[in-house]
């Protein structure tokens, strides 16, 4: 992309960088919109919006044009917050924790594909070959929910000024806020892991790129595990007793695997092997407390998922970024071990404390 626009490897890194950027300040407004005039609509008017920023990037005369439609393309983050919001709608709370493992759990293959395929189609056909791949992908998506989504929101506000006037009772509770720094601590130990994983790769065990991309993919596929645990048993267990032992088992996972670096000869297992625990953790963690974030003001499901997707999203970004800055040769790997220990410990937190929020309010509430 550099050299077809001449312009510098770093300007051609934003279409990275600002493309995060604006999927969080996106996951700010699709939710309330939502909660006003309906899933359907917002999907739709996204997934058209998605569609011809694709186009534009195709035919982008300069790197700024090109710019501008890849960051429009990140509107397409709607599709992962009302998508949450519609399951909520349709199902109860632990409902939507099981439903929720089991479409993660699809989700959760894409990072495992779409590099290689990106990869590919790059070697054959050139970089604009991905975006023709997002076009179709995008067309597909479109058709497939003007034939097939109805609307689930039956509960709309009257107005966008009511619809604000409610957001008081979502941001007031304790419970809400529970959840969603729940979510963000322990997804923040995956962001961390992403800003020093291939560091540890490479610096510490002098893995080839081949073997450090095999290496790196390891938490997907117990996330991939978690996500169907939580399909099977949410329902069953409950959404806190299931983000509860999520959270603990990643906890054990990296103290496993900061015992092995102080006690023993580390090998690559020793790290990515134990941040497998890591993936199965969140894989459990993240459904659940998204369905319960979005379950304290059910009338709110869009707000609270495009809210806590922000938080979510703009948080594992600092503590990458935070992660990076720390990881400079000769510091090992202990303190990317340590700062994901102690992310996912706060969790555990939170989560605890979520726990105890509600059984005091079904005790004030019993009919609750």
């Amino acid at each position: 992309m550099a050299q077809t626009f001449n312009v510098s490897y770093a300007s051609a890194t934003l279409s990275v960088s600002l493309y995060l950027a604006m999927n969080a300040v996106f996951q700010l407004f699709v939710g309330p919109l939502s909660d006003r005039y309906g899933r359907r609509p917002v999907v739709m008017v996204a997934l058209a919006i998605f569609c011809s920023a694709s186009l534009g990037c195709i035919i982008a005369p300069s790197f700024e044009v090109f710019l501008v439609c890849r960051l429009l393309q990140a509107v397409v983050v709607t599709g992962l917050v009302l998508s949450r919001a519609a399951i909520r709608d349709t199902c109860s709370q632990d409902q939507a924790a099981s439903v929720l493992g089991y479409v993660t759990m699809g989700m959760a293959i894409l990072p495992l594909i779409g590099p290689a395929m990106g990869g590919g189609l790059e070697a054959q056909f050139g970089w604009v070959a991905s975006f023709w791949l997002l076009l179709g992908v995008g067309i597909f998506v479109f058709a497939l929910t003007y034939l097939d989504m109805g609307e689930t929101n039956l509960h709309q506000t009257s107005s966008m000024a009511e619809q604000f006037r409610a957001y008081p009772e979502l941001l007031k509770s304790r419970r809400f806020w529970g959840y969603c720094l729940t979510a963000s601590f322990s997804a923040g130990a995956y962001f961390a892991y992403l800003g020093g994983g291939a560091y540890v790769g490479r610096e510490i065990f002098g893995l080839s790129p081949a073997a450090l991309g095999f290496y790196l993919g390891a938490p997907s596929l117990g996330y991939i595990v978690g996500n169907g645990i939580s399909g099977r048993f949410s329902n069953t267990l409950g959404v806190n007793r299931m983000v509860l032992i999520g959270t603990i088992l990643t906890c054990l996972g990296l103290v496993l695997s900061i015992s092995l670096f102080l006690f023993t000869d580390a090998q690559p297992i020793s790290f990515f092997g134990c941040v497998c625990f890591m993936g199965l953790g969140n894989g459990m963690v993240l459904p659940n407390a998204t369905a319960g974030m979005m379950s304290v003001r059910p009338h709110l499901a869009g707000s609270a998922s495009g809210i806590g997707g922000t938080i979510n999203t703009g948080g594992g970004a600092l503590i990458a970024i935070g992660t990076g800055a720390i990881l400079v040769p000769g510091t090992g790997a202990l303190p990317l071990l340590l700062i994901m220990l102690a992310t996912t410990s706060l969790s555990i937190l939170t989560i605890t404390y979520v726990i105890k929020r509600t059984s005091d309010l079904e005790i004030a509430n019993p009919q609750s």
